[in-house]
């Protein structure tokens, strides 16, 4: 069956960082651990999880965390990458738990069709509330995938999924194929039909366009 998108995960794979929230806050110098076990543990849920995090920045300006995250580098050899598959007739998406602002920026420079992130919510003024709005929970990332299919007249086995952690396994599983691209996760590395080493992200080509 022949594939109609190409869906990546944004960091670790778009974008050269582990995780936009974290390199957030590190620019604030918090730490969010004890939040992220709340949630892989059951006690909160996403959105919960969300407004901990958000929280932790006190009462900044949405113009602050976009001059942050427009300090990320993007991968290796992006641009390209991206350029090469829609000249080969591809549509293309991110789906990430990450970041909207970081996701839109990606959007903007790599001509991405469809973005999905999870989003920050601001007052008038520009200020954080403290809330946010979750588009995608990283444990219902496939939820997302099917989506974008089905908006797209597709379905989820016509997509490739491009990803590097674990959380993206369960889109793999309903992808037509799934590249896991500078994971050092095994687990990630089991579920995909094929593995990436390193951070030049043009080496997925191969797979894509014969």
């Amino acid at each position: 069956m022949k594939l109609i998108i190409i869906v990546f995960d944004m960091d670790g794979v778009l974008a050269d960082i582990d995780s936009s929230w974290q390199f957030v806050h590190k620019r604030f110098h918090v730490d969010n651990s004890d939040n992220l076990k709340q949630f892989l543990d059951h006690k909160i849920s996403y959105l919960e999880f969300m407004k901990k995090d958000i929280e932790l920045w006190g009462k900044a300006n949405v113009n602050t965390i976009k001059n942050i995250l427009n300090a990320v580098p993007l991968m290796e050899s992006a641009k390209l990458t991206v350029a090469q598959l829609k000249k080969a007739g591809y549509k293309t998406a991110v789906i990430s738990s990450g970041i909207s602002i970081l996701a839109e920026r990606v959007q903007r420079e790599l001509e991405i069709d469809s973005v999905f992130a999870n989003k920050l919510l601001a007052d008038r003024s520009g200020v954080l509330t403290g809330k946010g709005v979750e588009i995608v929970n990283p444990l219902n990332k496939k939820a997302v995938l099917r989506k974008l299919a089905y908006d797209e007249h597709t379905t989820p086995n016509r997509c490739a999924v491009v990803g590097d952690t674990i959380f993206d396994a369960q889109m793999f599983r309903e992808a037509g194929l799934s590249i896991a691209f500078n994971t050092n996760d095994e687990r990630v590395r089991k579920e995909a039909n094929v593995t990436v080493a390193g951070k030049d992200l043009q080496k997925i080509l191969p797979y894509l366009i014969s």
